[in-house]
């Protein structure tokens, strides 16, 4: 599990920690939706379209890694190695994300405080530069419907 605590309360960065060891940093994107991190040394970019709505994720070398669909639905996707993983929301009232089987929820992406500084990643099976990317997206999202709430 990953727990990722705000790092700066003027800008969306994050301070991604592994059993209590920093391992990347996200840092979103001022103006707009998505971000970068970097991990291991190496640099990945988040890029959102306008509506932010669709994301991808590219690699080091500029290769596409990961891309996310209808991000801010109730359901939404992410696409990874041949692999598609599917998210929704987990109930009306929250902004907890889930990511579903077949066989009902098998991880989370959530807040641990009302304040919203610390967040919980608990996506097993998934590598972890798309669990990153998962986070960065679901922040993302938070911040869209913060700014669109006031």
């Amino acid at each position: 599990m990953l727990l990722a605590k705000r790092a700066s309360v003027w800008r969306s960065r994050y301070t991604v920690s592994a059993d209590g060891h920093p391992i990347a940093t996200w840092d979103g994107a001022f103006w707009t939706s998505g971000g970068e991190f970097v991990l291991d040394g190496q640099r990945f970019q988040v890029d959102a379209n306008t509506w932010g709505t669709r994301f991808t994720l590219t690699g080091p070398d500029g290769t596409p890694v990961a891309a996310a669909d209808r991000v801010g639905r109730k359901q939404w996707t992410v696409q990874a190695g041949g692999q598609t993983y599917r998210f929704q929301r987990r109930s009306f009232w929250s902004t907890d994300q889930e990511l579903h089987t077949e066989h009902g929820p098998v991880g989370s992406v959530r807040r641990t405080s009302l304040w919203g500084d610390e967040v919980a990643v608990d996506l097993p099976g998934l590598p972890l530069p798309v669990q990153i990317f998962v986070l960065g997206v679901v922040i993302s999202m938070w911040n869209a419907q913060a700014a669109a709430a006031t």
